[in-house]
């Protein structure tokens, strides 16, 4: 029996940047050799192991051939005679596929080492092509390492091409299309997911909502860079500069789906695309299953991101009504998330990418001001009766005299 630490935590260690996850593969053992060594078995679709010590995954070297349709349809052997090399073969990438023996030796059976130096996310055999959930895995290695400047082999692109126009992707189960997704957000240049899965045209299939936006024309005035699509991967740039909430980077890659369905025979303007938004971000939370609190962020934008453009024009009356839709109010915390956004918005357009961004102080400071709303002072003067017409009087007054001093002092 040997024990080889493999995938991530060799490639990150050969990249020398911090390793999340260690795994290890066992050669030559049965599940019964490790069970008597004190393992808890934890696999069901094939063996692994819990050390019962470091509590690390250990899994028996195993090799996989495919049976049926999608990423589960794969008979697995998992014997004590599958060499390593047999289970390096059967993963993803080449700079997945390496090990590391005790005494610290590499094994690079498929010259993994080489292309972490060209700095290439290339496939390790044409069995990539059996598993859809590839694609999106691939996808997801370009956005967490393209900072470092990785890029998806040419003929590992023609491959992922192939495999959407098999109709493969097709079988992908929500949770796992939103488990890479957020995996994804989550990375370094999430917009990189995104446009890596439109060159293969997987984005129609994953998100057509979004993969809808490409070719869509804003007015230049407001919208230099013209394409909203393009607007979309820009605002993700941006996010990744004020954010690592999951919330937020969702919310600003949905926020202006709305404007793939406006009537084209007014474009480049896009009115009541607002609407149309919620209702299409609605259709992608409830088909990838996305937690509320991500769906609830992406409502609001959707419906409110364009109003905050002119907040500082906003009279009193028309602000409290705007904070009190955002439910800001009793929600701050999402108020803030909501904010970054819109800032993420603003700033990601052609040459406006440092741009300042008052409107969000400004609302803050509004909102702010009427923290010294005394709840217990209005009751007893108003009468439980009156108490939700008296708050929001107070609101206003309080609100009224902030924006006056606002004012003021920008004259």
């Amino acid at each position: 029996m040997e024990t080889f630490l493999v995938g991530g935590a060799v490639r990150d260690k050969l990249l020398n940047i911090p390793i999340k996850d260690e795994d290890w593969v066992v050669v030559g053992a049965r599940p019964k050799d490790l069970l008597a060594l004190g393992y808890k078995q934890v696999g069901k679709g094939f063996p692994v192991f819990l050390h019962p010590d470091s509590k690390q995954e250990y899994a028996l070297a195993r090799t996989e051939r495919k049976q049926g349709t999608g990423h589960t349809g794969f008979d697995i052997d998992s014997s004590e005679h599958v060499s390593l090399e047999e289970d390096l073969l059967r993963r993803d990438l080449t700079i997945n596929a390496m090990a590391q023996t005790e005494t610290g030796e590499i094994i690079d059976p498929f010259n993994g080492q080489g292309d972490l130096d060209h700095k290439l996310l290339k496939h390790v055999s044409d069995a990539f092509s059996e598993d859809p959930l590839r694609v999106l895995r691939v996808a997801r290695f370009a956005a967490r390492f393209s900072h470092l400047g990785f890029r998806v082999a040419p003929e590992t692109l023609e491959l992922m091409n192939n495999m959407v126009q098999s109709g493969e992707l097709k079988s992908l189960v929500a949770e796992r299309i939103w488990q890479e997704t957020k995996l994804a957000l989550a990375s370094t240049t999430p917009r990189e997911y995104i446009a890596v899965l439109r060159e293969c045209e997987a984005l129609k299939i994953i998100l057509p909502e979004v993969n809808a936006l490409f070719g869509v024309p804003q007015t230049s005035k407001y919208h230099p860079e013209i394409d909203t699509g393009i607007h979309t991967l820009m605002c993700l740039e941006q996010v990744v500069k004020l954010s690592d909430d999951i919330a937020v980077r969702y919310a600003t890659l949905v926020h202006d789906v709305g404007k793939a369905a406006t009537d084209q025979s007014k474009w480049p303007s896009h009115s009541g695309h607002e609407a149309l938004g919620i209702a299409l971000q609605d259709q992608i939370a409830r088909r990838l299953r996305i937690p509320n609190e991500h769906n609830q962020l992406a409502a609001l934008v959707c419906k409110h991101h364009t109003e905050l453009l002119r907040v500082q024009q906003m009279q009193p009356a028309a602000l409290l009504n705007f904070l009190e839709s955002l439910d800001a109010f009793r929600r701050p915390e999402r108020l803030e998330k909501f904010l970054l956004v819109c800032e993420a918005d603003a700033r990601g357009r052609t040459e406006c990418e440092d741009r300042e961004y008052p409107q969000r102080n400004y609302l803050n400071a509004v909102l702010a001001a009427t923290r010294d709303l005394n709840f217990a002072t209005l009751l007893a003067e108003k009468g439980k009766g009156n108490a939700a017409e008296a708050v929001k009087n107070r609101r206003l007054q309080l609100m009224t005299d902030k924006v006056a001093e606002l004012s003021a002092s920008n004259d």
